[in-house]
């Protein structure tokens, strides 16, 4: 690789971070030299501001550098990248993922190349042909669904990644063969709304179908793993595959968002209090080892304690192990933004510490109940592997980066199992 080669930083989600090595390769191909491109994030304002502040000092460390902004902050904000003096050229979700985006660009930068290439990416009907064959060593991940249909009221990500748009599971199945040839153990399905993989399809096929086909049609594949769901749209051939195929792993990330009817209904989410723990128990009972991981926000507009008191319960009515615990950020461009009754900051940060130490005490049951165990556990690098259920264990000795290896669980180290 050139001395010259571009600097990549990427903010937010996995998408993002699979996204990042497709633009690696296109870049490369394109032989694009002495630029710095920020992929960055558009979740919450806090993001934007953390993808301003990063191109700051990304100016700082590369000052002869062009400066190259994209991701869903630069989709759904073209004039706030435009505007910093930082920036060289700001391009958007669809525009990133197209090798003439890149070709355009040339080594110099030199021709009619417009500062800002961002198109409405609600017209965007396909996702982007360009797939990677994984990155790292041990884990790769298959983008198999981008957008979403759905407008929560506190989302700006559908105006960020566009409507909802499958990749046909025959492309899938062939590049996670590939993947299994090239040595990767384990491969993880990703996408912004991944339960609403298949509408858009002709027959219209659901999640659980392309996950019965891969594993399937890809019988030397070790393990499979699922990103994020919407749990109301867990159809019943996914229930089939968590009941019936041990290489599709025990470990779901549930987009639960909060524990309260009334604030899911103000959030326009599409189930209730009792369709996460009906759900939970459901796989829990086809898959007693199944562990969840989920997001919860605290302080949406409106909440008040009694409320929030019903997603500090859903954690322990539910049994979430992993939780990511969202302070609510006021985004403009959406309907919450708008609610008068907005909760006080110190308030937020509050509810927020009392959801994380309740994940906190989560993890060490979940811990305590590993020990003396065997896993089969996927090294990421030659300390450290994860179990089927995403926990990460230490080993004392080194072993082998991408090994699948069977393990006693020792003990527990920190927020770790021993081996």
């Amino acid at each position: 690789m050139s001395d010259n080669a571009p600097v990549f930083a990427t903010l937010g989600c996995r998408l993002n971070a699979y996204e990042t090595e497709a633009m690696k390769e296109l870049a490369a191909s394109a032989g694009v030299e002495n630029a710095v491109v920020v992929n960055t994030c558009a979740v919450t304002a806090e993001a934007v501001r953390k993808a301003r502040q990063e191109i700051r000092k990304l100016r700082r460390e590369n000052p002869a550098a062009k400066i190259i902004v994209t991701g869903c902050a630069a989709q759904t904000e073209p004039e706030t990248f435009s505007a910093m003096a930082e920036v060289d050229l700001v391009i958007g979700n669809s525009e990133k993922m197209q090798a003439e985006t890149w070709q355009a660009m040339g080594p110099d930068f030199v021709g009619e190349t417009e500062r800002v290439q961002v198109n409405d990416i609600m017209s965007v009907t396909e996702t982007a042909g360009h797939l990677i064959d994984g990155f790292g060593r041990h884990r790769a991940y298959v983008q198999v669904q981008n957008g979403c249909d759905h407008r929560c009221t506190f989302c700006i990500i559908p105006y960020g990644r566009g409507n909802s748009r499958s990749v046909p599971a025959g492309v899938v199945v062939d590049q996670i063969r590939r993947l299994v040839d090239k040595g990767f153990n384990e491969v993880v399905l990703t996408g912004v709304d991944l339960t609403s993989w298949g509408a858009d399809l002709p027959a219209a096929p659901r999640l659980g179908d392309l996950v019965m086909r891969i594993l399937k049609l890809v019988p030397d594949l070790p393990r499979l793993r699922i990103s994020s769901i919407d749990s109301i749209e867990a159809d019943e051939m996914l229930m089939q595959a968590i009941a019936t195929e041990p290489r599709l792993m025990p470990h779901l990330h549930l987009s639960l968002q909060h524990g309260d009817d009334l604030i899911l209904k103000r959030m326009a989410r599409r189930h209730l209090r009792d369709d996460a723990i009906r759900f939970c128990e459901e796989a829990r009972k086809l898959r007693p080892e199944m562990t969840f991981g989920a997001d919860i926000i605290a302080g949406f507009p409106t909440e008040t304690e009694t409320h929030f008191e019903n997603s500090l319960r859903l954690v322990a009515e539910c049994d979430l192990t992993w939780l990511h615990v969202f302070p609510y950020s006021k985004r403009e461009g959406t309907p919450a933004a708008k609610i008068p009754r907005q909760v006080n900051g110190k308030v937020i940060r509050d509810r927020a510490a009392r959801l994380r130490a309740a994940g906190e005490r989560q993890v060490e049951k979940h811990l305590a109940a590993q020990v003396g165990r065997a896993h089969m556990v996927l090294m990421e690098n030659d300390r450290m592997g994860r179990t089927e259920q995403f926990t990460e264990v230490a080993f004392a000795t080194p072993q082998r980066e991408g090994a699948l290896l069977r393990a006693t669980i020792t003990g527990i180290s920190g927020a770790r199992l021993t081996a």
